[in-house]
């Protein structure tokens, strides 16, 4: 099985569609018939473009992975300090969050519903991530930056306060995503510095 979907404005249209619709109603109480009503054509041209609603799960999963991780890798490569990757990485999150809503909902609560071959090959791209984002942890660790003991529950932590922000986050509101993502980052780093290393001031 495979998720290559149409290219340009439809399979965007039908991914968001379907996302806002799955974050609103619910992934099982929304029907292909629902999605088909939503984008403004009939069923079997929808099933022309896609053949469920797993397939569309597994874009979300590809569009979420493809937003966030190649720019991790790109910081992995610069002379940043790890204090900087992370608030590039929470930013990264909520933008993702503001730009796709709903998708993160999915990516979190339906991955259960892809096929399991691409369960396993998306499980491998997120457990990645999650290895690369501990790596700048003990990089800073390394450097005398960061003061952290155990970078694996470390990691845990940051991605707990950032990637499940999608259970309250909204976007519009008074402040943008990345002034969130900063000001999250910066409750993480208030734990992880070392006493003493001065903090990048926050807006």
């Amino acid at each position: 099985m495979t998720t290559q979907a149409p290219v340009g404005g439809r399979k965007t249209q039908i991914t968001s569609t379907a996302a806002a619709l799955f974050n609103e109603r619910g992934f099982h109480e929304t029907s292909m018939e629902d999605i088909a009503e939503a984008v403004g054509i009939k069923k079997p041209t929808l099933y022309h473009h896609v053949k469920s609603k797993a397939q569309i799960v597994a874009w979300i999963h590809d569009e979420c992975v493809q937003a966030v991780a190649p720019p991790l890798e790109e910081y992995l490569t610069s002379n940043l300090a790890a204090s900087e990757i992370l608030r590039r990485v929470a930013i990264d999150i909520f933008s993702l969050m503001d730009e796709r809503p709903g998708y993160l909902r999915v990516y979190f609560e339906h991955h259960r519903d892809l096929d399991p071959r691409l369960r396993s090959r998306l499980r491998k791209k997120r457990d990645e991530y999650w290895a690369n984002v501990r790596r700048v942890i003990e990089r800073g660790n390394e450097s005398g930056e960061l003061n952290v003991t155990n970078p694996t529950l470390a990691s845990m932590a940051f991605f707990g306060m950032c990637n499940w922000a999608y259970q309250w986050y909204r976007p519009g509101g008074s402040r943008s995503a990345a002034e969130i993502g900063e000001y999250v980052w910066s409750i993480f780093m208030a734990g992880a510095l070392q006493p003493g290393t001065e903090r990048l001031p926050v807006s």
